[in-house]
Order: C-alpha cells, then sequence, then structure tokens
C-alpha cells in the first residue's frame, strides 16, 4: 500500500487512470490535454503532477511548476474523506463551498459545467483509493 502522492503511489495511479477507458475516453473525445497537479493545503508546491495528453496520464511528476493548469488541494484527512468513500458530483460541490477542496488554479464551475470533464473529476477519487 503506497503512501498518497508518494512516488509508488503516482506510478500506480497512472497505470490506474490509463487502463479506465471511461476516464480516458471521455477526456480524448473532449480534447483533454493539461497539466494537473494535486497537493495539501498550505504547502508551496503541489505533492502530485500529472501530464494529460489526449486524456492519458502522460507523466508524472516532471512538469514544471508553471506549466500546472489545474491544482487541487485539501488537508490529508479532507484527501482521506474523499478517496475512501469516493463523492459523487454533490459531496464534492459541499467539499468545494466548504473550502475542503480549493482550485488554487482552475475553474472548479467550468470543469463541472462540462459533464466530460465532471464526470472524469469524480471518477479520479475512487481511483486515488484503489491505488491506496
Amino acid at each position: 500500500m503506497a503512501d498518497l502522492f508518494s512516488d509508488e503511489w503516482a506510478q500506480a495511479y497512472k497505470d490506474a487512470w490509463n487502463s479506465d477507458d471511461e476516464i480516458t475516453g471521455s477526456l480524448a473525445r473532449a480534447g483533454f490535454n493539461s497539466v494537473v497537479a494535486f497537493g495539501l493545503q498550505g504547502d508551496s508546491d503541489p505533492a502530485f503532477v500529472m501530464s494529460i495528453q489526449n486524456g492519458m496520464i502522460s507523466a508524472v511528476n516532471n512538469s514544471s511548476i508553471d506549466d500546472v493548469k489545474w491544482d487541487i488541494r485539501a488537508n490529508k484527512d479532507d484527501w482521506m474523506s474523499l478517496i475512501v468513500k469516493p463523492p459523487g458530483l454533490m459531496k464534492l460541490g459541499i467539499a468545494y463551498t466548504s473550502r475542503k477542496l480549493r482550485f488554487i488554479k482552475g475553474d472548479y464551475a467550468t470543469m463541472i459545467k462540462d459533464p466530460s470533464l465532471a464526470g472524469a473529476f469524480v471518477k479520479s477519487f475512487a481511483l486515488m483509493g484503489k491505488v491506496l
């Protein structure tokens, strides 16, 4: 069992993501290419950065912080709460409005309005739990 956001966890997450046809297919159809980061609130840098090309994670933890388009933060307890029992859109909305889940970069409202992005975002939390 790997620690959340560790290098071992990052590689397992990449493998799980790239094996998930629902996430990769949805994002590929949307033409989604981005650099997405996750981390702990209060840290200056994210703990995990993934480069996504046509819905697939092409690399982990090797992009410049300047390239990050989405930077999502929570404290460790809130991450674990969202991962252990993966949320739906309602729980994510509550976490966002209560500021337990923060977007340092990127726009939650824009993302959640796009079904391709919203579905993949929700599903990404379930994947996080599978590789813990």
